[in-house]
């Protein structure tokens, strides 16, 4: 019975299958907090960091991307907001892109407050309207 975990709950110990550990992805910038804040923007609600669709990163704002990545961005298309591409600094939920286009400025999962001074620069990162 060493090294393995048994559930006393059970009648017959059976086996508990192994824990998956889930870490959060890294995130790319200048001077990132643990909380996704950076160089460019820190302020106590500049807390999410968005997953670059160019190169599958995630960074703290698109100038630490544009400073960093050695190449152009590209935004996610509107057929693709079901891809989770927004992280909370706070809890490191990672939100679909229609998720936090439709949050109203708080983690869906902690609550914590986002920016919504981002909304001005959504288009950086995000398809706004479809292409005809």
């Amino acid at each position: 019975m060493k090294g393995r975990v048994y559930c006393v709950l059970s009648p017959f110990f059976l086996p508990l299958p192994p824990l998956r550990i889930m870490t959060a992805p890294p995130v790319h910038g200048i001077n990132v907090t643990s909380s996704s804040q950076c160089a460019h923007y820190n302020s106590p609600l500049d807390i999410i960091a968005i997953k670059h669709k160019c190169c599958n990163q995630f960074y703290a704002c698109i100038s630490c991307h544009s400073e960093l990545a050695g190449h152009p961005a590209q935004v996610w298309e509107i057929e693709e907001r079901g891809e989770k591409a927004v992280m909370c600094g706070s809890c490191k939920h990672l939100l679909a892109v229609l998720e936090y286009l439709e949050c109203g400025n708080r983690c869906t999962k902690c609550e914590k407050g986002f920016n919504p001074g981002c909304k001005s620069h959504y288009n950086l990162y995000f398809a706004v309207e479809r292409k005809v």
